[in-house]
């Protein structure tokens, strides 16, 4: 679907699940150029650059496909809080998380280039994220002692894993399947497995092809 395809959908289900006034309709309305056209674009430049057999750019973004939708989602709420409407950008992000089952907080600045598959029960936290992220089902990203980690370019995260507190991650990283990553330096071109503080690292020969 086109961006002016999908906002009247996106309207609909914000009606149907929260109190949405007709001042806040107008307004979504009105700004929907500047916002909802720009999460659609940045959406699609995310699905441009993945290897994703889903997406074509001829039918453009389909809002029953969940790894789409969280992403425009995330978008969305991400700009409309750029732009000062934090009381609509709570309700996109809330939606986000009844529909998808995944915590994109709008405040969090996820990268250019970023995707994920099957995302339930994911939380991307505070962090400084590299482009060219990645995430499956059950990933954790946040905070330890107030502490939070930077992340490099082209890091992927395997169902269950966690990367958290003063973690430094290179970059072309892959965080194996339920790997515990705390207030570690993880180095560049690196498969990361199990628990900190017993962490084993192997070389990334960049078998695994996400990305374009």
């Amino acid at each position: 679907m086109k961006a002016e395809e999908i906002l009247p959908i996106l309207i609909h289900q914000l009606k149907n699940n929260f109190m949405l006034s007709e001042k806040e309709t107008e307004l979504l309305m009105a700004i929907r150029e500047n916002v909802y056209r720009g999460g659609y674009n940045k959406t699609i430049e995310c699905f441009r650059k993945a290897n994703y057999k889903y997406f074509s750019e001829e039918n453009g973004l389909n809002p029953y496909n969940s790894v789409m939708y969280c992403n425009y989602l995330y978008q969305t709420s991400h700009i409309l809080y750029k732009e000062g409407y934090t009381e609509i950008a709570d309700k996109v992000y809330y939606l986000n998380k009844m529909l998808n089952g995944v915590d994109l907080f709008y405040a969090i600045d996820l990268p250019e280039h970023w995707s994920c598959e099957h995302p339930l029960g994911s939380v991307m936290g505070r962090a400084q994220y590299g482009d060219y992220f990645f995430f499956y089902q059950g990933c954790t990203v946040g905070g330890n002692h107030m502490n939070y980690p930077v992340i490099g370019n082209d890091v992927t995260m395997y169902s269950n894993s966690k990367i958290l507190g003063k973690s430094h991650i290179g970059n072309n990283v892959i965080i194996g399947a339920n790997a515990y990553v705390k207030d570690t330096d993880i180095p560049n071109d690196t498969i990361v497995f199990g628990e900190f503080p017993n962490l084993i690292f192997k070389q990334n020969k960049n078998i695994d092809k996400i990305w374009k």
